[in-house]
Order: structure tokens, then sequence, then C-alpha cells
């Protein structure tokens, strides 16, 4: 199966910018199938291959003598020192592009090193599991619970994986052995504890002590294994909308999972009508609109810029996103009937706000208006709306 991602575009067009192209994302996000595709003349290098890596770190100037530009190297992530001398290659001839296409799968470690060895020599660029456009014209399932539970990541969808084998492998292959690299794990059941709690409180907001009271281990603890998380690409954080009302607005992000389908696994659901009666349901729902929103963002070349927002009475809109000055509120349900009440939040952020963008409601209904208020859609039609 082949899945043309909506970053394609983006990515060619940085290619004829830049001398360098960081591409960084999740663990089995497509990065090394997609630089492949694009960058067929490349020679390619897999720096996760123990021999390649050792002469990468002791002998750089014999790896460079057998994979000149142009090059991809593959988890630059393990050989951060290379980044100092594909400065000097690229200095040398400061003209040329896309002669190094580097990909990672960790994103505070890769920021750190670009940030003092490429800077302004690099167009950093992030992909995400599929989105649900890039699915729409290979996958004929459309039941919503079906679509949440496999996820998007594209290794299960190309190889037809069973979810649940997929998603225990990802968590033991990738999540244990990756976060194990960044923070020493001394009780491996505290860890997973505490990733299944993240997973059922996905959609609010992070509350620091409460975690800290269940997992048995302290506060600053817990921020530290968010960070790493988040620096992994397994969680993600939306922020809380910060303006001038005169309000007393929350000041805690909200926590999410970029694959909603790991979020569902570490939940312990196993099918489609187990998932419907679970009380997490709604917050996978939501969970998968908001990373489908961040998708867009990303696949467009563009910063996320999604915010949600709530104040001390509890008046809230699950996200808001700005495009060419204009705010958007949209209001996410999981619900299959429509009712008027779904616009509460987003009149309440119009008001005080004094935007005049119509909002947006997302739903599992055929109906489909406009009102005064928002626009209101089956959440299937949300793929370019946050572009």
């Amino acid at each position: 199966m082949t899945i043309k991602r909506e970053i394609t575009a983006e990515l060619l067009h940085c290619a004829n910018e830049y001398p360098v192209i960081t591409l960084i994302g999740p663990r089995q996000s497509g990065k090394t199938t997609l630089v492949k595709k694009i960058f067929p003349n490349h020679s390619y290098v897999n720096l996760e291959n123990p021999e390649i890596k050792k002469i990468a770190v002791n002998d750089p100037k014999t790896l460079f003598a057998h994979f000149p530009p142009p090059v991809i190297f593959d988890e630059i992530q393990n050989v951060p020192e290379l980044l100092s001398w594909i400065q000097v290659v690229v200095d040398d001839k400061p003209d040329k592009k896309a002669q190094f296409i580097l990909t990672g799968s960790h994103q505070m470690q890769l920021r750190q090193s670009v940030t003092q060895s490429l800077a302004g020599r690099t167009a950093l660029l992030k992909l995400l599991p599929f989105s649900m456009f890039e699915l729409s014209d290979y996958v004929n399932e459309t039941e919503r619970s079906t679509i949440l539970l496999n996820g998007f990541m594209p290794r299960l969808h190309d190889q037809n994986i069973r979810r649940e084998r997929y998603y225990q492998d990802y968590y033991l292959t990738y999540v244990e052995r990756d976060v194990r690299k960044l923070i020493s794990i001394e009780n491996q059941n505290t860890f997973e504890l505490f990733l299944r709690l993240l997973a059922g409180r996905v959609g609010n907001e992070i509350n620091y002590s409460d975690i800290s009271n269940q997992v048995g281990i302290s506060s600053v603890q817990i921020k530290k294994w968010i960070s790493i998380l988040e620096a992994s690409f397994i969680i993600f954080r939306l922020p809380p909308y910060y303006a001038n009302f005169g309000k007393r607005l929350t000041k805690s992000p909200k926590i999410y999972f970029i694959e909603v389908g790991l979020a569902a696994y570490l939940l312990g659901i196993e099918n489609e009508q187990q998932l419907e009666r679970d009380p997490a349901f709604g917050g996978l729902f939501e969970n998968m609109l908001i990373a489908e929103a961040l998708k867009q963002r990303l696949n467009a070349g563009k910063d996320p810029a999604l915010y949600f927002f709530r104040d001390h009475h509890q008046n809230e809109v699950d996200l808001l996103y700005t495009i060419e000055g204009e705010t958007t509120a949209v209001e996410i349900k999981s619900s299959r009937t429509y009712n008027q009440e779904f616009n509460k939040g987003i009149r309440y952020f119009q008001k005080i706000s004094k935007t005049k963008n119509r909002g947006l409601v997302l739903y599992d209904g055929d109906l489909q208006i406009s009102n005064d208020t928002a626009d209101v859609i089956n959440f299937r039609n949300f793929f370019t709306r946050c572009k």
C-alpha cells in the first residue's frame, strides 16, 4: 500500500532552499520510507547499524569518503557528533541544496545539536503517523471505534498486523527502549502504571501532584518523565490560550498521545464494543481529532499554534487554532446526535474575545448545518480545516 504523505510538498520545497533537511518524528512514523522515496538518488546510511555507528563515531572521515553527499543519515541522534562534520561540508559548498537528509526520533537531543551545529543551514520538519486524510482513500473502515483502536501507525496498516500485537511490540521495543536511554527507570512497574494513568487522562489538564500520589514518586520526577515522553514523541501537551480577557484562565496544559491507538492499548481496550462503553472513550475521541489538527499543521510546515480555552468558571473550548490572525474555536463531541448546547463554549469565547470568526463543532452525526455560531460537521470532514 503506497500512501502519499501530505508533508511531501513542504519537504520538496525545503529541499530547494536548504543544504540540510532534518526530519524528526516518532519511531515507525514513516520517516525512512518517505525520504528514500523522495530522494532516490541519495545514498542511505542507517546509524542504528552497530558497524556503521562505530565508524561514524571513531572515523567520520572514512564514513564521508564512502558516503559523500547527497546522502541520507537515518537516526542521526545516535551519532550527534556527525553534525559538526556536516556543517564543515555544507559551509564548503553553501549553495548546494539538499546535500544531507537527516532523520531522528529524539526531539530534545536533536534540537540541541542542530541549534549548535546547523543553525541557519537546515529546515526542521516533523512527521507524525498517518493523518485521517492520508488514510481516507486507502482504508475502507469508517467506524470511529475501529479507526481509533487501529490508530495511524504506517507499519500496522502496511503490514496488516494485528493491532494488539503491534502496540504490544511497539511499547516494549520502542517506548521502553527509547525512554530508558534518556532516564533511569528503577521500577518498570511504576513507569508502566504512570503511562497507563496518562492514557486514562487524555484530554485532561495535567495535575502533577495527583499523578505523583497515585504513582508513588515525586512531582519533580513526574515532570521529568512527561518531558522525556514528549521529547520521544509519545505524548504532546496542548497549552492553554492566554489573552487579556480580564478573566482567571487555567494555566495547566492538557495532555494527549501522539498515537491514540497506543493510548487505547495502554488502557487495556481490546475491541470496539469495550471502547464504546469505556469512560475514557470521549477523551480518546478528542485525542484523535486534536492529534489530527496537529498533523495538519506540521504537514503544512507550520508551527502547531494550537490551544484550548478554559476559565475558572469552567467555560471551555476544546481547541483553538489561528490562521492569518483569525482564531477558530472548535468543540469536539463523540455524540452521534447534534445538540445546540454544543455551541455554548464557542459562543462564550467569541463574546469575550470579540472574534467574528465562525466556530466549528465536530461530532459523529449525519446532520451538517451552519448556525450563527458555528459550522456543524461530521468529524471525518475535518481533514483540511486547520491548515
